[in-house]
């Protein structure tokens, strides 16, 4: 089955982010947070962003979903 490998998209967003010249504190405002507590978990891969917020991200960064998310393809039977 397939799963999202959360440490290799804490790392897209990590990398986007810095392509995009933001600080963490920018995305924090942009995304208009408390803190930047989950956006360090994010990159950290210790948690995804909500659907919202990877939508949110995409626009940012001017990817498309697919560019922020890494999807583990462990199990190939599945595609098979």
């Amino acid at each position: 089955m397939p799963t999202i490998y959360m440490a290799a998209t804490g790392r897209n967003i990590n990398t986007l982010r810095k392509a995009a010249c933001m600080t963490v504190i920018d995305l924090q405002l942009r995304i208009r947070f408390n803190t930047p507590q989950a956006i360090f978990k994010w990159q950290r891969g210790d948690n995804l962003p909500t659907i919202d917020n990877l939508v949110i991200l995409a626009v940012l960064f001017n990817v498309k979903l697919d560019d922020i998310i890494v999807v583990n393809h462990a199990d190939e039977e599945f595609w098979a």
